[in-house]
């Protein structure tokens, strides 16, 4: 399944965080994004940029009450077209199987779904990041899939089994809302009964279902059709430089694409493979030795260097500057330098 490196910014966004009480401007100048970003026509976010965002939620609201704001700050009038066309589903079985479908023009997530005549379960996941995610992100999706249910049948539905990669701070607001026990585990995954699963969504509407499927098909048709090799390329790199793997031959392959059309794409917008290469670690370097303490050497390694002095060398060809020169001057500039944050 083909999966998108950048994701529409919907106008119901900036509903929900009213509804939150989160000033959006505050929350895009934490999150070091443009000010009018939820303005824009057309404006889309990356999958770093998107966590970003979740972060600086995060900062504003807590870990533990995030996910049951942003549940209940849910309604019709701030859904996507993908998460409304949920609600004009049968049930939740056909809500979620329409949800796998679709999700991913939402963000850089991925639902798997499994239905048995027993129960059925949802597990999330993510992609195209491999930073540490905000500690709320698993408890939003289940706090959502829940909201979604309860929102659609109008009954007070409840999982049957919850379970978490990362437990927020405070497990228990998460708890009373679901109506059953959060365990830490190796997934976040959530389980309804087949019951509830099949209970009637008195949201059900076949006429708008028929209304939005052509624009979500052609939506997903066009995963990347609008993005840029560059912008394709800088992608698979964050995601990939801090395993080590920097090469063309890698970035093709993830990209599935051959290494000359990778190429020759790169070309046709005047810039070549290693242009790239450079700017995305000059990028990620600068916003360590800005934004972390940690050091040159462990640095050198989080972008892809195999050793130290190779990335010392680079740094100065990039900047005319050492690292060392280069986070004084931040540091000087009032910038602060402390626990590393995600980019």
């Amino acid at each position: 399944m083909k999966q998108a490196t950048r994701f529409a910014v919907h106008p119901g966004w900036k509903l929900i965080l009213t509804d939150m009480n989160v000033a959006p401007g505050d929350l895009l100048a934490l999150a070091e994004l443009p000010a009018d970003l939820f303005s824009r026509k057309d404006a889309s976010l990356t999958p770093a940029e998107y966590f970003r965002i979740f972060h600086s939620l995060e900062q504003m609201v807590g870990d533990a009450q995030l996910p049951l704001q942003l549940g209940s700050a849910i309604s019709v009038e701030a859904f996507d077209p993908s998460l409304f066309a949920c609600l004009c589903s049968p049930n939740l079985n056909v809500a979620l199987t329409r949800l796998v479908e679709y999700k991913r023009l939402c963000g850089p997530l991925a639902l798997n779904l499994f239905i048995s005549k027993d129960y059925t379960e949802v597990t999330v996941e993510c992609y195209g990041y491999d930073r540490p995610l905000p500690r709320s992100l698993g408890a939003m999706e289940v706090v959502f899939l829940t909201k979604l249910a309860r929102l659609a049948t109008r009954q007070a539905i409840r999982p049957i089994e919850t379970e978490l990669a990362t437990l927020p701070s405070q497990v228990g607001p998460c708890e009373n809302f679901l109506g059953c026990s959060v365990q830490q585990g190796s997934h976040n995954r959530i389980r309804f009964s087949a019951e509830d699963a099949a209970r009637p969504f008195l949201t059900e509407n076949i006429a708008m279902w028929q209304f939005f499927e052509p624009e979500l098909q052609a939506r997903l048709s066009q995963l990347d059709a609008k993005a840029s090799m560059r912008e394709r390329v800088r992608s698979a790199l964050l995601d990939m430089l801090p395993s080590g793997q920097s090469t063309i031959e890698d970035i093709s392959s993830r990209l599935a694409v051959s290494k000359r059309s990778l190429q020759r794409h790169l070309s046709d917008e005047s810039i070549s493979y290693q242009d790239v290469l450079n700017e995305t670690r000059q990028e990620l370097a600068s916003y360590y030795l800005t934004r972390s303490a940690i050091s040159p050497g462990e640095i050198s390694f989080l972008i892809g260097f195999r050793d130290t002095n190779s990335f010392l060398r680079a740094f100065k060809t990039w900047t005319g500057v050492t690292p060392g020169e280069y986070r004084s001057s931040q540091r000087s500039a009032g910038r602060p330098v402390g626990t590393a944050s995600v980019m």
